[in-house]
């Protein structure tokens, strides 16, 4: 493999696949540890400091409310995020009113895709009768079940707004060195934007905090506002921040010191990456949700998970990614991708990974339930050509930077 070079004009002669891909990877794709580092440490006390100023001891009467802790998830902590730590994902956990009684219910007329709940109160029950405002203000009536579900929408414009009340009275010491913005998109994701001033750290970057608000499920589960679904459905998705982190914790303690299983993951984000910037709008959106990170993270878990951990080793770098593209390809052929977790592969996993009663029953669930075949085709074909490819894709996509990426190069980097 070290030898193999690819069948592409763009690709300068006599370079090996393995040169190639690395000089890439030097250039644009590793996270310095050094920035990584300085970015975790201020966005975890940022938003400590924010979660802290919004806790309360004891469940309100009539409101939400912040537990008061936060759970770090995504590309960032786990370490495969490309090219700069400029984006994290935080899960909010948040606490009900005292005395609502809240049933979780999956839905079952929506099979194969992630796993979709409800969060339900029945219409008659004594605490709904008691607190019209809360009701009014959070929960929907659905008629035909005579029951109250929790509306995402309404609890992400709470969550907005609590936010932003919170931020006011924190940010005075954090804007001596960034500025701080929050902004509400159109899907509802609440977005903590910090811009560097002139003096900011070493590093320069700016820096985008996605905020989740997340209601308990039990077993280290979350239920976080689902994109899917029709309006007024009020549907929730389960995340499984703890079960993730135990298991790729697990799976670092079998492999090689020097594995190549994080870089891997990085180049394969590359590729779907370079490859997208090149496609129109609808295609472009087709693609990246095919090859959403969840679902690039799913396929490389799989595969890390299914073949002998000593195989991972720095050299094999070339083959391994040969292997989760070739696994990506069949499985877009056999039109599923199942979830880590909830995709009757229970064999494979620790016992350490226990998930919530909930979710252990469910149907096997297919990350790509909701693409048809033709799209998932297209992105089969066009994964085949971005790999055969790639130094025309690196070319056209990559001007020559410095390895740091944005900003500022910073002192401590070359002491890596």
């Amino acid at each position: 493999s070290h030898a193999e070079v690819w069948e592409d004009s763009s690709c300068p002669r006599g370079v090996s696949k393995r040169e190639l891909l690395d000089d890439h990877y030097e250039r644009h794709v590793r996270l310095s540890p050094h920035v990584l580092g300085h970015s975790k440490a201020h966005v975890a006390k940022l938003v400590s400091e924010l979660v802290r100023v919004g806790r309360t001891d004891v469940p309100p009467e009539s409101s939400l409310a912040f537990r008061g802790d936060f759970i770090q998830i995504g590309s960032s902590y786990e370490e495969h995020k490309v090219g700069s730590p400029d984006c994290f994902d935080i899960i909010v956990p948040l606490r009900a009113p005292r005395g609502l009684k809240m049933e979780a219910g999956v839905c079952t007329d929506k099979p194969g895709g992630p796993p979709l709940c409800t969060l339900n109160t029945p219409r008659k029950a004594e605490w709904t009768r008691r607190h019209k405002a809360f009701m009014d203000t959070f929960m929907h009536l659905h008629n035909a079940q005579r029951i109250y579900r929790m509306s995402p929408d309404s609890v992400q414009r709470w969550f907005y707004t609590a936010t932003q009340r919170r931020l006011a009275a924190i940010r005075y010491p954090f804007e001596q060195r960034c500025s701080l913005s929050l902004s509400l998109s159109e899907e509802q994701q609440v977005l903590l934007r910090l811009t560097p001033r002139s003096d900011y750290v070493c590093c320069h970057i700016s820096m985008g905090i996605r905020l989740i608000p997340a209601f308990p499920l039990g077993d280290g589960a979350f239920l976080v506002a689902s994109q899917q679904g029709q309006q007024g459905e009020d549907l929730w998705t389960v995340y499984f921040p703890r079960q993730e982190q135990r298991l790729l914790a697990w799976l670092k303690g079998r492999l090689p010191p020097n594995s190549c299983h994080l870089k891997c993951l990085q180049l394969l984000k590359e590729v779907r990456n370079l490859s997208g910037e090149t496609l129109d709008q609808q295609s472009g959106a087709e693609w990246g949700g095919v090859l959403s990170s969840y679902a690039l993270k799913t396929a490389w878990l799989r595969l890390l998970l299914s073949t002998p951990p000593e195989t991972w080793d720095e050299c094999n770098l070339v083959d391994r990614l040969d292997d989760l593209l070739r696994s990506l390809r069949e499985s877009l052929q056999s039109r599923a991708l199942c979830h880590i977790l909830l995709g009757g592969v229970s064999g494979f996993l620790p016992d350490s990974i226990v998930l919530p009663k909930l979710v252990k029953e469910t149907v096997p669930s297919n990350l790509w339930a909701e693409f048809s075949d033709v799209t998932l085709d297209m992105v089969s074909a066009r994964l085949a050509y971005s790999w055969n490819h790639l130094p025309r894709l690196i070319r056209l996509g990559r001007p020559q930077r410095t390895s740091l990426g944005r900003g500022v190069r910073c002192k401590y980097i070359d002491a890596e």
